[in-house]
């Protein structure tokens, strides 16, 4: 038996106020209780089985705290199939929550929930993988401090609020792969970051590509997989530092043989559109690309010989009106 034997009250005060401390609460009392709503609002899954109410929150699974604050700023709530039911309104009761992440939760319906306009810390926003449905919310352009939107693979539907460009750190913007209908917002030219990440692919947006989007400096665009019509020359340009644009599988049609690509760009898929004219000389010069694809346009003319262009295959020329050279057969 280990007995402690101490010569006066003073070092025993020292001792019991150690041991306080160390095993003190640190997570906020409301954060707790906010964290204790979402547990119950998701039937108490077991994917929270760590979020005891007799244990500091700052210590639960898929929670993170400030060191400083001890406040909430961190839910990331990830890969589960048993997590059903629509977004908990009190995610909202988080006020200092600058990271939300609702991923791979197949079972979570319902709208983005309007307490989330309450989140004015939030900078980065992944609500992705889910069977969430209606609207993108225009509230989401009061959250200043947001750099990071994603909310991808999902069942969203209508068009894109314009009032995303208000955003003035937005940096990186993935809607792709749900039922968003109407146009790119001409307002999307105002984004200001540099280098801008954007995802619209494997939606249903339709009409033209609005021309403001020469304003933005993108480091990656996918607009895939859409019924979009028309120009797109104005995604590239010299001085940009784009490395990979992907507008395959549209209705796009403008003429190839003017447009000049930024000497950074890594990857290029056009395939499947009605793109006319020829492979720019300037295309020779690309010597970081990468990937390349061209396939199913309307393009004609010899291909350019040197840089990287007869390193790609036939697949990435083929089903085109008269392109010509290697690696195709040789022009007449």
């Amino acid at each position: 038996m280990l007995v402690l034997t101490l010569k006066s009250p003073l070092p025993l005060l020292f001792f019991f106020l150690f041991f306080t401390i160390s095993f003190a609460e640190l997570c906020n009392p409301n954060d707790k209780k906010a964290l204790l709503n979402i547990k119950k609002a998701f039937n108490n899954a077991y994917y929270f089985a760590s979020w005891k109410p007799e244990e500091d929150c700052c210590t639960w699974y898929s929670v993170h705290c400030d060191e400083n604050s001890h406040r909430i700023i961190s839910l990331d709530i990830s890969t589960d199939n048993e997590i059903s039911g629509q977004i908990p309104p009190y995610v909202g009761d988080l006020p200092f929550l600058q990271s939300l992440m609702l991923h791979k939760l197949p079972n979570l319906v319902g709208p983005i929930q309007p307490a989330l306009a309450k989140l004015h810390n939030l900078k980065h926003l992944d609500i992705s993988w889910t069977n969430i449905s209606g609207t993108i919310p225009d509230f989401l352009s009061s959250l200043s401090k947001l750099t990071y939107i994603r909310l991808s693979f999902s069942n969203l539907s209508g068009a894109i609020p314009s009032s995303l460009s208000k955003l003035p750190n937005l940096e990186f913007l993935q809607l792709d792969r749900s039922k968003l209908t109407g146009q790119i917002p001409y307002s999307f030219g105002d984004f200001k970051a540099k280098g801008f990440y954007l995802y619209l692919s494997h939606n249903k947006l339709s009409g033209k590509i609005p021309p403001s989007l020469s304003r933005v400096d993108f480091e990656s665009v996918d607009l895939s997989r859409n019924k979009l019509e028309g120009d797109a020359s104005m995604i590239f340009g010299a001085h940009r530092h784009t490395w990979k644009v992907d507008l395959s599988r549209n209705l796009l049609e403008f003429d190839m043989s003017k447009v000049v690509f930024s000497t950074s760009l890594f990857m290029l898929d056009l395939n499947h559109n009605k793109i006319y004219g020829g492979l720019p000389p300037q295309m020779t010069k690309l010597s970081n690309l990468n990937s390349f694809n061209v396939s199913y346009n309307r393009l004609c003319g010899q291909i350019p010989k040197g840089g990287e262009l007869q390193r790609f295959d036939v697949y990435s020329y083929f089903h085109n009106k008269c392109l010509c050279g290697a690696p195709l057969e040789s022009c007449k």
